[in-house]
């Protein structure tokens, strides 16, 4: 917008020394915006120059739009309301700027400077158990078009996706490809990998409800049933063995994580997300342990009485919180 301002006061002080040779000072040019309620696009009140044009407001504003139409080609028409005299832009005239903007990658820019505090945006956190659904697409879109957003602004942005890479839902993928999976892999079965391993999450789900069924048949409470499924058990085995570094178990780990991984890269080419850093939870986990017992020591949390700890966030608008 300042480009056609600045065109419109030069092309004004021009007209207006042509028209009543007189020199006046660009501040004397007041372009606005022009009102709602009125036809155009920018305003130049006419009354500063009466005294020069020795006319009225109407005629002064006639004269100088008839002079600025000519001068100017982006000036498709123009019309004087009670002294203030409107003008109107063509439409091509804001179609090639936009093309312009469009054109160049830089347009809108600020250059970032070392007085502005970098900014961390983490989005994304996916789970390694099935492929990013529809609500990590959102998740994605959002912490892309904020991080972008920020940078235009002149922030440096470091974008930093947090992945879930272990625990209980992780080992109920790797069991069911154990126990269902034949050895089958992402070039043995053509399936991308994130695909493969989503799959196989949804194969540990059937046989843990047909389990729960089977044990409720033979009088187990649901509640109990839920939790006492061969499967799920099974399942909390693995995790236990995983935490204990048993080498068998973090082998099929490091290589069913291996498919998601670029099963997730595929994905994120295909919309254009990177990512500056990249943190797993297997190695911050123990950490975030620590961090949770000292909480339970300074009473910040509590201890369930099924033995989980919590945090309770009722007074903020939240829920209770299962940490551990």
């Amino acid at each position: 917008m300042m480009y056609f301002e600045t065109k419109i006061t030069e092309a004004s002080i021009e007209s207006l020394r042509e028209l009543y040779t007189a020199d006046v000072l660009p501040e004397s040019i007041n372009i606005q915006k022009t009102k709602k309620e009125f036809t155009g696009d920018f305003t130049l009140p006419a009354f500063p120059f009466v005294k020069l044009s020795r006319k009225s407001p109407e005629q002064t504003a006639e004269e100088i739009g008839k002079a600025l139409k000519e001068k100017l080609d982006f000036i498709e028409s123009y019309n004087i309301i009670k002294g203030f005299l409107n003008l109107s832009l063509s439409h091509q005239i804001w179609i090639d700027f936009l093309h312009k903007g469009v054109q160049n990658p830089d347009y809108g820019n600020t250059s970032a400077t070392s007085a502005n505090q970098p900014i961390l945006i983490e989005f994304s956190s996916p789970n390694t158990n099935k492929p990013l659904h529809l609500g990590h697409v959102r998740n994605n879109l959002l912490g892309d078009a904020v991080s972008r957003i920020i940078e235009a602004n002149g922030n440096k942005v470091v974008r930093v996706n947090l992945v879930n890479d272990r625990g209980i839902h992780i080992c109920k993928s790797m069991l069911a490809h154990q126990k269902f999976g034949k050895d089958e892999t992402p070039q043995s079965t053509g399936m991308k990998g994130d695909k493969l391993v989503g799959k196989y999450y949804v194969a540990f789900d059937k046989q843990y409800k047909t389990e729960i069924e089977e044990l409720i048949n033979q009088g187990k409470s649901k509640e109990d049933a839920e939790k006492q499924a061969p499967i799920l058990l099974e399942a909390q085995q693995m995790l236990r063995l995983w935490e204990e570094g048993d080498k068998d178990i973090r082998k099929l780990w490091q290589n069913m994580n291996q498919w998601v991984y670029e099963g997730f890269e595929q994905t994120y080419n295909n919309l254009g997300i990177t990512f500056d850093r990249v943190y797993y939870e297997s190695e911050t986990y123990l950490l975030g342990k620590e961090i949770v017992k000292e909480g339970l020591e300074k009473k910040v949390f509590y201890q369930h009485p099924d033995g989980s700890v919590r945090v309770d966030l009722q007074a903020e608008g939240l829920d209770e919180k299962i940490l551990l």
